[in-house]
C-alpha cells in the first residue's frame, strides 16, 4: 500500500472520528434560525416598540429628512443599506407604518385599512417624518449605535423613543414557535396613563382601534396570553327594513365583512335582500332586510353568524434584554414611562454639560480679552511658548472653574479672530453668561424635580398632538347571543310518527314547524320517554311519537300537562312539568318507567296554560261517577322526574279536552340592563314591571323620540340615548321638559301617548336639529329644580310641572318654562329615570299565581285527588 493511500485513509479516519451527526447540526442551526427570526424580524423591542425593519426605515428617513416629502421608492433604497432583505418587505413595512398615522406623514394613495385596498406603487407615493416623530423618536446623543450588517454604516440598536409607541401603534408578528399580538391603544389615554404612573397611581389602559366599533374588554386580561377581546361593528337601524353599519371590527375590512354577510345569507342564517357598500370618507354598509324580518333579531344574527362580531386573542410578547418576555400592557406602559423619565434625565444631563462648557468658554474668552492676555503672546516665538503664556495668564482664575483648563481650551482661545476681539462688548458678554446661568439653573431644577418635569413633558405632548386622537372604540359590556335563538328559520321540521323519524328532509311526511338547522328537537313518545336531539335531515328517535317540537334550553314558560297509565299499579297519574336542561340524545322517563306504562294525554303549553279535560272511565269500573272533569291548575308544576298525583285508580276509557285555561305562571318580570341596553329576566339592572300578553314598553330617547315596543328579550335599545324606559300605561300622563333649538329656550309640556304603532319612533318635541329632551317623567306630580340667570345673579326655583301646564296633545309645543335664561333643569321627585320599576301588584282572589312552582326532581306523594 502506498504512502498516499495510507495518508488518505488516515485523513478519512480522522474525518469520520470528528464528524457531527445531522441531528445535532439541525438542532443548532434551527435554534440559530429561530433566535434570528424572533430577535431580528418578528418581535419588537420594549425600548422603542419597533421591529428591526421599522427602526431601520425610521433611521433612514431621518438621514434623508430635509422637511420635504420623499418618494417611498427612494426611502426603500436608503433603508436597504441597513436592512438585509428585499425591497418588497421594506415597502410593506413603510405602508404599514404610514397607515398608522403617527410617525409618518403620507402623500398619495396609501390604501385604506377599512376597505382592504392596497397602496399605490412605491414610485408614486411619498412620505416624510411627522413632527411628532421628530420630537419624540430621535436624539443622536442618547442613541446607542452599532454597525450595520455589512459594516459600512452605523445604525441604532434601539431608538430613544420618549413615548409608549409600542402600545400606541400595536404590533403583530409570527416567529418560530412564538408569536406576538399587541393591540393598539389610545394616544391620549396612554399619555394620561403615564402621568398617573409618574404620580404613583394605578392605571389600566384598554385598546382603541382605528376602525372604531364597539368592544367588550371584560376578558382582556391586560393583553396577556389567554385574554380575549370581543369587537362588534356599530349597527344602526335606518328604518324597519334597513340596517346601516357605521364602524367595522378591528382586523376586518368592508369587503370581508360583506362577504361574511353574504355567506350567512346563503346558508340561511340570516335573511336579507341586498347589501350595498356606500363607504367613502366614512364607513357605510347598507343592509336591506327581507320582508317580515325583525331588525333587532337580524342585528343579533349578524353578530352571531358574520364578522360583525370578532374575537381577538392578544398575546403581549416583547424583547427585553435580548430575550422574548411576556408582559402585560400595564407593565409595558410602566416600563416605557420610567424609560422616558430616564431619557429625559439623560437629555437634561447632556444639556447641563453643554451649558457648563459654554459658560466656561465664555468666561475664558472674557478673561482672555479683558485682561489683554492676547497681547502677552505677541513676543512669543514658538507655539509652545504661546500656550504657556496664555496658561500663566489664566492661573489666577483657575480655582473658580468647575474643571481643569486643558490645552484644547487654550487652543480655542488662540483661534479667536482679531475682529471679534476688537468688537468685544463686556455688557453683551455678561448678558449672555447670565442667560446661560439662568438656563443652567432651570436645567438643575428639572433634574432635582425630574418626575414633575416628565409629567410636564407628557402634558405638553398631549396638548400639542392630542387633538383629533380621541377614543374611537366605544367600551361596552356585550350580552351573550344564543345562536339558536337568533338564527333565521332556514328549514322545516317534519315527523313520521309511526316509524319514529324526525328531520328537515322528510318532506313527504307531517309538517311540524319552521326551524333553524341549529335547533334542537324535543320528542315525547307514547311509552312516556322524552328525548332531545339535534335537528338533522332524518333521525330516528323511536316509534309512536305523540309530541315533537323545538327545544329551548332553560325555557321556564313551557309547561307540559301529562296524564299517563302506570303499568305496575294500574293507576292513572297526572302531572305538570318542565324540561329545562337535558343531555342530548339521552332518554328520560316521564312515567315511573314500569313495564306497560303509557301516555294517555299530553299537551305542551308555551305560557304555562292549564286546561280542563273530561275523563271517562270504563263502563265496567266500580266507580260511582264514570265521567268527571279535571282542571290542571289544581296541581303544582314540578320536575320532569316527578311521579305525579293519582288521577284515578280505575281504568280510563277516554280523556278529552274540554276548556282552555289561563296561564298559571303569572306575568313575566322584565328587567332592563342599562350597561348593554337589553331586557332580561335574570334580575340584572332595574325592574321595568310584570308583563303579560299584550303589555308593551314605553321608551323615551334624548332626541325627543319615543316608541312602543314589545317585551321580547331580543329587543335592543341604545342605552346611552335612553332617557326613560318603563311598562306602558296608556292612562299615565307624560311630563316633559325639552330644549327648543329654534327658540333657544326650554319648554314644558304634558300629554298622553295617543299612538299605538309598535316599533315606530315618534318625535314629541320640535324637530330642530339642536332640540333635545331634557327631562321626562310619568309621575302624577313631578317636580323640577330650575337654575335661572337673572342678570349676574343665579337663582334656583322649584316647580310642580302639573301646575304649570294642562294636559294637551302629544304634538303640542307646550309653554316656555321661563322668560329668563336657564342654566340647568333637574328632576327632583319620582324619577322614572332608566327604570320605571313598578310596585308589586296585589293578587286577585283566586289567582293561580299563589300556586308554588316547584322545579326540583323530587318524587311527588301519591296523594289521590278525589274519590273517583
Amino acid at each position: 500500500m502506498s504512502e498516499e493511500q495510507n495518508e488518505l485513509e488516515g485523513k478519512g479516519g480522522d474525518s469520520l472520528h470528528d464528524s457531527v451527526p445531522v441531528t445535532g447540526m439541525y438542532k443548532d442551526w434551527f435554534l440559530d434560525y429561530a433566535s434570528y427570526v424572533i430577535l431580528e424580524r418578528a418581535v419588537p423591542a420594549i425600548e422603542d416598540g419597533l421591529k428591526p425593519v421599522q427602526r431601520r426605515i425610521l433611521h433612514a428617513m431621518k438621514e434623508m429628512d430635509d422637511g420635504r416629502f420623499n418618494k417611498v421608492a427612494n426611502i426603500i433604497g436608503q433603508s436597504m443599506q441597513y436592512h438585509p432583505h428585499g425591497d418588497a418587505s421594506i415597502g410593506d413595512a413603510i405602508v404599514n407604518l404610514g397607515q398608522k398615522d403617527l410617525l409618518i406623514e403620507t402623500q398619495g394613495n396609501w390604501g385604506d385599512v377599512r376597505t382592504g385596498d392596497g397602496a399605490a406603487a412605491a414610485r408614486y407615493i411619498e412620505a416624510r417624518l411627522s413632527k411628532f416623530a421628530l420630537e419624540v423618536v430621535f436624539n443622536p446623543q442618547t442613541t446607542e449605535w452599532q454597525l450595520s450588517y455589512d459594516g459600512r454604516k452605523r445604525e441604532p440598536v434601539t431608538l430613544p423613543v420618549k413615548f409608549p409607541l409600542l402600545l400606541a401603534q400595536g404590533v403583530e408578528g409570527i416567529a418560530v414557535g412564538l408569536s406576538t399580538k399587541i393591540l393598539p391603544h389610545n394616544f391620549c389615554e396612554l399619555i394620561e396613563g403615564s402621568i398617573s404612573i409618574l404620580r404613583g397611581e394605578k392605571t389600566n389602559v384598554l385598546p382603541d382601534f382605528p376602525t372604531g366599533g364597539l368592544a367588550d374588554f371584560s376578558e382582556y386580561n391586560e393583553g396577556l396570553r389567554g385574554g380575549r377581546v370581543k369587537v362588534r361593528a356599530r349597527i344602526e337601524e335606518g328604518d324597519n327594513k334597513t340596517l346601516i353599519i357605521k364602524d367595522i371590527p378591528f382586523g376586518t375590512t368592508t369587503n370581508s365583512l360583506i362577504d361574511s354577510i353574504i355567506r350567512a345569507n346563503d346558508k340561511g342564517k340570516i335573511k336579507i335582500k341586498k347589501v350595498v357598500d356606500n363607504t367613502a370618507k366614512d364607513v357605510e354598509i347598507q343592509i336591506q332586510l327581507a320582508p317580515g324580518q325583525s331588525p333587532d333579531m337580524t342585528i343579533d344574527a349578524l353578530y352571531a353568524f358574520t364578522d360583525c362580531e370578532v374575537s381577538i386573542s392578544p398575546n403581549a410578547c416583547v424583547i427585553v434584554e435580548e430575550k422574548p418576555v411576556f408582559l402585560s400592557v400595564n407593565d409595558m406602559l410602566a416600563y416605557n414611562t420610567q424609560l422616558t423619565r430616564e431619557l429625559l434625565r439623560r437629555e437634561l444631563e447632556i444639556r447641563k454639560g453643554e451649558l457648563m462648557e459654554k459658560l466656561l468658554f465664555s468666561s475664558l474668552e472674557k478673561i482672555f480679552i479683558e485682561n489683554r492676555i492676547y497681547r502677552d503672546i505677541e513676543e512669543c516665538t514658538t507655539w509652545e511658548s504661546v500656550l504657556e503664556t496664555i496658561d500663566r495668564g489664566l492661573d489666577p482664575y483657575k480655582p473658580d472653574f468647575y474643571r481643569e483648563i486643558t490645552t484644547e481650551d487654550i487652543i480655542r482661545l488662540t483661534e479667536i479672530k482679531i475682529k471679534r476681539i476688537s468688537k468685544f462688548d463686556a455688557f453683551k458678554a455678561d448678558e449672555l453668561m447670565r442667560r446661560l446661568q439662568d438656563e443652567l439653573a432651570e436645567v438643575n431644577h428639572h433634574l432635582n424635580h425630574l418626575t414633575d418635569y416628565a409629567i410636564s413633558y407628557y402634558g405638553n405632548l398631549l396638548q400639542k398632538y392630542g387633538k383629533g386622537r380621541e377614543r374611537k372604540t366605544e367600551i361596552r359590556a356585550f350580552d351573550t347571543i344564543e345562536a339558536t335563538v337568533v338564527a333565521a328559520n332556514n328549514a322545516k321540521l317534519y315527523v313520521n310518527r309511526s316509524d319514529g323519524f324526525v328531520g328537515y328532509g322528510l318532506k313527504k311526511d307531517e309538517f311540524v314547524c319552521d326551524c333553524s338547522d341549529l335547533d334542537d328537537v324535543v320528542v315525547i313518545r307514547r311509552d312516556g320517554v322524552c328525548v332531545v336531539t339535534r335537528i338533522q335531515e332524518k333521525g330516528f328517535v323511536g316509534k309512536d311519537i305523540i309530541h315533537v317540537g323545538i327545544f329551548r334550553k332553560g325555557d321556564e314558560r313551557m309547561v307540559y300537562n301529562l296524564i299517563y297509565l302506570d303499568g305496575a299499579s294500574g293507576r292513572t297519574m297526572v302531572k305538570r312539568f318542565q324540561v329545562l336542561a337535558v343531555t342530548r340524545d339521552r332518554e328520560y322517563d316521564l312515567t315511573k318507567g314500569t313495564k306497560g306504562s303509557k301516555v294517555l294525554y299530553l299537551t305542551a303549553n308555551p305560557n304555562g296554560e292549564a286546561e280542563v279535560v273530561s275523563v271517562s272511565l270504563t263502563q265496567g269500573s266500580k266507580a260511582r261517577v264514570k265521567v268527571f272533569d279535571f282542571d290542571f291548575s289544581a296541581i303544582e308544576i314540578k320536575g320532569r322526574g316527578a311521579a305525579g298525583n293519582i288521577l284515578t285508580k280505575y281504568p280510563v276509557r277516554k280523556i278529552q279536552f274540554k276548556m282552555q285555561g289561563a296561564s298559571t305562571l303569572g306575568g313575566l318580570d322584565i328587567y332592563y340592563d342599562s350597561a348593554i341596553g337589553r331586557l332580561n329576566t335574570d334580575q340584572r339592572g332595574k325592574k321595568i314591571g310584570n308583563f303579560l300578553g299584550e303589555d308593551r314598553i314605553l321608551v323615551f330617547y334624548k332626541s325627543g323620540d319615543y316608541e312602543l315596543t314589545s317585551f321580547e328579550l331580543t329587543n335592543r335599545y341604545e342605552s346611552s340615548q335612553v332617557l326613560l324606559i318603563e311598562k306602558f300605561d296608556p292612562a299615565k300622563v307624560i311630563s316633559a321638559v325639552y330644549y327648543d333649538g329654534a327658540a333657544k329656550a326650554f319648554y314644558v309640556k304634558r300629554f298622553v301617548i295617543e299612538t299605538s304603532t309598535m316599533n315606530k319612533k315618534f318625535n314629541a318635541i320640535s324637530d330642530h336639529r339642536q332640540s333635545y329632551l331634557k327631562i321626562v317623567s310619568t309621575d302624577k306630580q313631578p317636580q323640577v329644580k330650575v337654575v335661572l340667570k337673572k342678570g349676574k345673579e343665579i337663582e334656583e326655583h322649584e316647580y310642580d310641572l302639573d301646575m304649570l301646564i294642562d294636559v294637551k296633545g302629544w304634538k303640542a309645543i307646550g309653554n316656555k318654562l321661563s322668560s329668563y335664561p336657564i342654566d340647568d333643569v333637574v328632576l327632583l321627585s319620582g324619577a322614572s329615570d332608566d327604570s320605571g320599576e313598578e310596585a308589586d301588584e296585589e293578587l286577585e282572589v283566586g289567582s293561580t299565581l299563589d300556586f308554588k312552582i316547584k322545579k326540583d326532581e323530587e318524587e311527588d306523594s301519591d296523594d289521590q285527588l278525589g274519590l273517583f
